[in-house]
């Protein structure tokens, strides 16, 4: 169906695409709810340790179909409103996420993009906050994530002006980590997820993960003693002996998957 997303695994990385081409990739709730599932899957899935979001054809997605915009009513605002999974989910999800903005990018698909926790772009490819330029507000934690990224000055420029940012700008103001060729790009992701899933504790990552987001919001003394906490609970793994051994040994490390398998 166009509004659901392609999955496939490359080796240990998990590919999803959002498929609706013919809209751009305009994302439908069916599609997000569909990205999410997918994303819980990836999750509870011992093979699969990394994962990479993209779009099929010429766009990454231009954000939610407007043909839903036309009719701000009260139906819309209930829909809204509607409890489940938010679009900062992702950030949830213990394993890294990897997105690859092959083209245009706009709106909430700017948000999910931002959702992941690394971002590589298309040469050329162009993204927009786009919400002021609707009548709309920065929606769906935007206001708490670009501030972060970028900064809080540049964060406003692209949130009141709306403006176009292409690939090149968003590297040079920290919004993505890398632009490549369009050819190349999602190459280039996967090759990056997989020297994730290939050499690093998947148990470690996602402590890592955890670690990030949720010091987002604690002093450096508050940080400094989870991360001990933390440090305690990785020495009783086998992910850290494994590390060692592999280092002195000049051997590839074989680190447990996660979640462990059922017995």
């Amino acid at each position: 169906m166009p509004e659901k997303l392609l999955f496939e695994k490359r080796g240990r990385v998990a590919l999803l695409s959002f498929n609706r081409p013919e809209r751009n990739n305009a994302i439908t709730p069916g599609m997000r709810e569909h990205y999410f599932d997918l994303l819980e899957e990836c999750r509870d899935d011992p093979s699969v340790r990394s994962v990479v979001l993209t779009g099929i054809g010429k766009s990454f997605s231009v954000g939610a179909d407007v043909q839903s915009l036309k009719s701000s009513g009260q139906h819309t605002i209930d829909r809204i409103r509607q409890h489940g999974r938010p679009v900062h989910y992702p950030l949830s999800i213990p394993k890294p996420i990897v997105c690859a903005i092959n083209g245009g990018c706009a709106g909430v698909s700017l948000v999910h993009a931002l959702c992941c926790d690394v971002r590589f772009a298309a040469a050329g490819a162009k993204m927009t906050t786009a919400f002021a330029r609707r009548g709309l507000i920065a929606e769906y934690g935007i206001s708490w994530l670009l501030p972060r990224l970028i900064g809080q000055s540049k964060a406003l420029d692209l949130l009141l002006s709306a403006r176009i940012v292409t690939a090149e700008e968003a590297k040079q103001i920290g919004l993505v980590n890398a632009v490549f060729p369009k050819e190349e790009l999602l190459d280039k992701a996967i090759e990056y997820a997989s020297d994730l899933a290939e050499n690093c504790s998947p148990a470690s990552m996602a402590v890592v993960k955890r670690q990030v987001y949720a010091d987002y919001a604690a002093t450096v003394d508050e940080a400094a003693a989870a991360a001990l906490e933390e440090m305690v609970g990785s020495f009783r793994r086998p992910d850290v002996k494994e590390g060692a051994a592999s280092f002195i040994e000049r051997r590839k490390a074989e680190f447990p998957p996660y979640p462990a398998p059922s017995a």
